[in-house]
């Protein structure tokens, strides 16, 4: 039985799912819109033309109710533009504005975005948190991006950023997790994750995880040594985390056929709850998780 978060069953809370649109036909709900097209980011370091062509070409695949929108920052939004131009997508794509240039330039970006809605349909904007979320920051976020756009802020680890994701919550915004990044000490521990999921299970939002689980399952990369967490592992914990079971257990798990046999004797009522606590994650392409999730049998 899954528990309550402010008295209201979670399965009724409005999921994430919904927000991005219905559960595609051919994918589970538990995977429906999961993977948010990271690839102009590091690791995968698209161009932008790339991008687009792999993006687009994934929108029209067999697998494309597993994707998210396309995450592009600021900076290289005007050349997101002139690729989608030159290649005339056949409806406006959904994407998330990632703000690298300072909470300043967004109402620009919008603006932009605004002007080409035949290539572009905003759905979140996302950007890092000051070391200190405080009220007076976050009061400017809502000033700065409208109503119907998620807004989605990754508050920075440390002493007290718990505090710091119950406040962006509280605020309406999605709090964002790094799973990992360019040094070891960019991927959070077991225990960190675990008491994250502690917090997000409580909150009346969804979170998001930025780019750092570049498979299904856990694994430590043989070269960097670096400890990636997976996207499947996250989504069990969550469904322990909402039923009262190991949660540790869950993202430490290196066994895929375990975490595949539980993801997989979810209940749609239990997968739209999971998934309307852990949004979606940032892939290095927009086909990144196709190959796992077939292997696994769990598309």
């Amino acid at each position: 039985m899954f528990t309550t978060r402010h008295g209201i069953s979670v399965a009724l809370v409005s999921s994430a799912v919904e927000l991005h649109a219905p559960s595609p036909r051919g994918i589970p709900p538990l995977l429906a819109r999961l993977a948010d097209d990271a690839s102009l980011f590091s690791p995968a370091g698209a161009s932008v033309a790339q991008a687009v062509e792999e993006h687009l070409r994934a929108r029209d695949g067999e697998y494309a109710g597993l994707l998210g929108p396309i995450l592009c920052q600021v900076s290289r939004l005007p050349e997101l533009i002139t690729e989608l131009a030159k290649a005339k997508p056949a409806e406006p794509v959904p994407m998330s504005l990632v703000c690298d240039t300072g909470l300043g330039e967004v109402p620009k970006a919008l603006s932009i975005i605004e002007g080409r809605h035949e290539l572009l349909s905003l759905r979140m904007v996302e950007m890092p948190g000051p070391s200190d979320v405080d009220d007076i920051w976050l009061e400017r976020v809502s000033e700065f991006v409208p109503e119907d756009v998620v807004r989605v802020v990754e508050p920075r680890r440390g002493e007290g950023w718990l505090d710091s994701v119950r406040r962006v919550a509280e605020f309406g915004c999605w709090p964002k997790l790094r799973s990992g990044g360019q040094t070891v000490e960019s991927f959070p521990s077991v225990d960190v994750v675990a008491e994250f999921l502690a917090v997000a299970t409580t909150l009346d939002v969804p979170f998001k995880v930025t780019a750092g689980m570049p498979r299904a399952v856990r694994r430590t990369d043989s070269e960097t040594g670096f400890p990636y967490h997976g996207f499947l592992n996250l989504l069990v914990a969550v469904g322990r985390a909402l039923s009262g079971q190991d949660v540790r257990g869950a993202l430490a798990s290196t066994d895929e056929a375990e975490l595949a046999a539980e993801a997989g004797s979810f209940s749609d009522e239990a997968a739209k709850a999971v998934r309307g606590v852990f949004a979606s994650y940032g892939a290095n392409s927009p086909t990144d998780p196709v190959s796992d999730l077939v292997e696994l049998e769990l598309l």
